[in-house]
């Protein structure tokens, strides 16, 4: 009924090999293995440190399901680099002479029990606790994901052009409560976070407002939103805003890589990270044009006697002359007509780069319509325009930072770049279900911020791999299996 041959595929160890093969971990491996030193190396490094990884990348919840695993599945344990027979040491025979009458012999001890070839939980959260403190000493995990980005960026000419911002929760593996003895949680670095969504329903027109609220920590993704793949992380606890994290992270991002701060030509978020000093810090010091949603904020409008509703709020352009030009809060340019009191939307004609500029047209000139109040209109703007009608220009430095950008907000190409931010959606969505963290036994910011980092680079490593092996269109795939002839 089905031929095999449609769905021949390699064996889903291949995928773990994918990771080993394109994750940049040889300086931590290093490191991991000096400081073992001398001690005992029934589980070498290297095989270890590939369990670590085929637990993140086969999605298993715990160490003990990863050791489930490795226990009946001996291809997995060649995979990691393990012996899958036990290890039976061959006992060390000594020379024993007797103190009365000087005959020596040798002596065999009883040999000792086989030492099993499945690490132990202790053995595996030993090591794991090594990782934990390289990371957090010297960032090893996250240095990873800068090479990766490098690497990303050589295969894939057009690899940060457009890039995103998002923050998730991630819940701790602690309730929040505090203990009554030491009034501490079982998790001291998380602490409480909330967030608020409101809206208008469209269908009753009545105000919504959501607040979640949850004990843990806030990750904060960068992320290339035409591939969905990404780019930079933070994790901080819960409470910790994200407007000062951002612009931090932005900071740090085209510090460390600057040639990303070149290739990139926008940078998208939504509402909540709306702010004058992240999108003149965008624009001004890296020439990245903002496609972050701007909220509403004035209120002033809303308390006059003669506000409606159903009218957009709209202010003065110059509010030191008479003008007939105004906007809205999402900075649409509008003239008011002297004779008729109508409102029209100017005709955008493109920014000026050498003025640092949004230039707009006379809607009446651009698109042919009569205007009553054309030269009154003229007046006001101290201007006599030819044929090509009235142009305004609106110079960024001399205005709101947060309304006016360089690509003006709801016109089609910000429109294209803003849709783009709903990859990050998808990226967080599978960073909480593709690698348990809506479900997981991690407390403690050092701790999640080494599993976070490793989800990241795991993710990273497999795209990179796909890539260079030919399967760009399994880039963002975790768990599909690798063709038989890919």
């Amino acid at each position: 009924m089905f031929s095999w041959d449609a769905i021949e595929a390699r064996s889903d160890l291949d995928r773990l090999q994918l990771v080993i093969d394109h994750l940049p971990d040889e300086r931590l491996v290093q490191y991991l293995e000096v400081l073992r030193q001398h001690g005992r190396n029934d589980y070498p490094v290297r095989p270890m440190w590939n369990a670590l990884l085929a637990g993140i990348v086969f999605q298993h919840p715990s160490i003990e399901s990863l050791l489930r695993e490795l226990a009946r599945n001996p291809s997995l344990m060649e995979a990691c680099g393990f012996d899958p027979l036990p290890i039976q040491r061959k006992p060390n025979a000594r020379i024993v002479t007797d103190p009365d009458t000087g005959v020596s012999r040798i002596e065999v001890p009883v040999p000792l029990e086989p030492v099993h070839a499945v690490p132990s939980s202790w053995n595996v959260s030993r090591f794991l606790a090594k990782v934990i403190e390289l990371e957090a000493s010297l960032g090893m995990i996250s240095e990873m994901a800068v090479i990766l980005r490098e690497q990303l960026m050589a295969v894939l000419p057009d690899f940060g052009q457009h890039l995103g911002f998002d923050g998730t929760d991630i819940a701790s593996h602690s309730t929040g409560q505090k203990d009554r003895t030491s009034a501490q949680t079982s998790d001291p670095d998380a602490d409480w976070g909330h967030h608020e969504t409101q809206g208008v329903d469209a269908a009753t027109g009545k105000a919504w407002k959501k607040i979640k609220r949850w004990f843990g920590y806030g990750l904060h993704l960068i992320a290339d939103t035409q591939y969905e793949i990404p780019v930079a992380f933070e994790l901080t606890p819960a409470s910790v805003s994200e407007q000062p994290t951002l612009r931090a992270m932005i900071r740090d991002l085209f510090s460390e890589t600057p040639a990303l701060a070149e290739r990139c030509r926008d940078f998208s978020a939504d509402r909540g990270l709306d702010s004058a000093e992240t999108k003149a810090l965008l624009w001004d010091d890296y020439a990245i044009r903002p496609l972050i949603d701007t909220r509403e904020l004035w209120r002033e409008e809303k308390n006059d006697p003669d506000y409606d509703p159903s009218k957009p709020i709209t202010r003065p352009l110059n509010p030191e002359r008479a003008d007939t030009i105004v906007h809205t809060e999402k900075g649409s340019v509008q003239c008011v007509c002297p004779a008729t009191g109508e409102h029209r939307e100017l005709a955008f004609q493109g920014f000026e780069d050498a003025r640092n500029a949004l230039k707009y047209r006379c809607p009446a000139a651009a698109y042919g319509l009569e205007c009553q109040g054309q030269a009154q209109c003229h007046q006001a703007g101290g201007v006599t325009p030819g044929e090509f009608g009235r142009v305004v220009r609106i110079k960024l430095d001399e205005q709101d930072r947060r309304i006016f950008v360089p690509t003006p907000h709801g016109s089609p190409s910000w429109q294209r770049g803003y849709h783009r931010r709903s990859a990050l959606e998808r990226i967080n969505n599978r960073i909480d279900r593709h690698f348990g963290f809506e479900l997981h036994f991690i407390r403690g910011i050092a701790k999640m911020t080494t599993r976070v980092g490793l989800a990241i680079a795991v993710m990273m490593a497999m795209a990179l791999g796909h890539v260079r092996q030919g399967r760009p269109e399994q880039m963002r795939s975790l768990v599909q299996p690798i063709p038989a002839t890919g």
